[in-house]
């Protein structure tokens, strides 16, 4: 139903997580996850305002999710039950016809030999992680903010192995003299055949960067191939420091304008990352309802 969705219209996801966890009280070193079990009516306000600001789409408080990640809070063994009660929570205040997506983050170490995570423990991270989330009730999985293409294959492989939901798989991309290259160096069109070739249904940028730049990366997406599904979801612009404060700077206004013309160069999902909130997210949906 969601990859049928896509033939049809453009979908709007929603804004972000994190930083509306913190402007309700998440304080620094806290577990984001953890409030799923904590503070779940929390959790169920942030996807109600999203639906009610006219998002298509929201995604779980499963981020940060993996064993690898959780352990730094103490938190390895929750796993199942936080990343299942993340689904269980989007879900229960879902409307009917709307989609709860899956949020995936990295596991937060390297593989070997760059690191000390072997690529079965990778693997076994995400399956577990996907398991919970496919039982708690996702309609698609969104493997995303990957910034090695390794681990996210890894992860890929794990959701096509232990579920049959849609895949997405969204990259962060820096601008450097040779391009839009991830941490790794992988480019945007080496990420487009791998991961195309491994059987993502949606390969998409998200985070670290803001709309303007991702116009030049879905440009270079579309520029490579038309045969896939494209998904964006940029920063309200990079983060700043004012006042001892983390500031995100891109405004609805501006943001929505440049949409429009990432919708004249095609694209099938679009939402917000860091700094973005419910009123970015109603001047997305007013621009796709008016293009």
């Amino acid at each position: 139903m969601f990859l049928e969705s896509l033939k049809e219209k453009v979908l709007l996801f929603d804004g972000a997580m994190g930083t509306m966890l913190q402007s309700k009280g998440l304080k620094v070193g806290e577990c984001p996850e953890e409030w799923n079990i904590k503070n779940p009516n929390i959790i169920k306000e942030i996807h109600r305002a999203y639906f009610d600001a006219g998002a298509d789409c929201v995604e779980t408080n499963s981020f940060g999710g993996t064993k690898a990640k959780l352990k730094k809070y103490g938190l390895a063994e929750k796993s199942y039950e936080l990343n299942k009660a993340a689904a269980e929570i989007a879900r229960e205040v879902t409307p009917k016809g709307k989609f709860v997506i899956a949020s995936i983050g990295s596991t937060g170490e390297m593989l070997e030999p760059y690191g000390d995570l072997c690529v079965e423990e990778c693997f076994d991270n995400y399956a577990e992680q996907i398991v919970a989330l496919k039982e708690g009730g996702v309609d698609a999985i969104c493997i995303e903010t990957m910034m090695d293409l390794e681990e996210a294959k890894i992860a890929l492989k794990a959701a096509k192995e232990v579920t049959s939901l849609p895949v997405i798989v969204s990259m962060t991309f820096n601008k450097s003299p040779n391009g839009f290259r991830t941490l790794m160096g992988n480019s945007i069109q080496q990420v487009l055949s791998e991961l195309i070739s491994n059987g993502a249904d949606v390969i998409g940028s998200n985070c670290g960067n803001g709309i303007e730049n991702m116009i030049e990366i879905l440009q270079e997406y579309k520029l490579n191939s038309n045969d896939t599904f494209y998904l964006i979801q940029p920063n309200a612009g990079l983060p700043e420091i004012i006042d001892n404060k983390t500031v995100f700077k891109e405004t609805p206004e501006f943001m929505k304008e440049k949409l429009k013309v990432l919708l004249s160069i095609g694209l099938n999902i679009f939402g917000g990352c860091c700094g973005t909130t419910p009123m970015h997210i109603k001047a997305f949906r007013d621009v796709i309802d008016n293009n």
